[in-house]
């Protein structure tokens, strides 16, 4: 089948671009959201942490902290390989404790999706990377 569009084909090197923005937006909205529902957080007794007021405070920190490196495209494969490892963590949490996680799970699975893919394809374009 030809391509409908063959002259977008030049910019394919903005699609990574896109797709990271994305998910370092979905990262920051949800360091937010667990930042909001942090007195209902701290009320859980949460596998391996307890009952512990940190915990919000780290987890939030840390969503912001990917979200942030993702959206600037600094050490992108860094923070999609954190992100990914904790996207793992936040699709087992779901099942107990889905005010921690505020995405569902098919979120949590396409974002998983996502940073595999920046995992192995790298940062796009306007990226503070080292390219491939």
């Amino acid at each position: 089948m030809l391509n409908p569009f063959p002259d977008l084909l030049v910019l394919g090197f903005f699609a990574p671009t896109l797709v990271r923005i994305a998910a370092g937006c979905a990262f920051l909205y949800l360091a937010r959201m667990q930042y909001n529902r942090r007195e209902e957080i701290k009320q859980l007794d949460l596998p391996f942490v307890g009952k512990n007021s940190w915990w919000y405070a780290a987890s939030a920190t840390a969503n912001a902290a990917i979200g942030t490196l993702l959206v600037f495209g600094v050490y992108t494969q860094f923070a999609a390989l954190l992100a990914t490892v904790g996207l793992f963590k936040g699709l087992w949490l779901n099942r107990r404790h889905p005010s921690v996680v505020i995405l569902p799970n098919s979120t949590v699975l396409i974002l998983i999706a996502i940073c595999l893919s920046l995992l192995l394809s790298g940062a796009g374009a306007f990226a503070f990377d080292l390219p491939l």
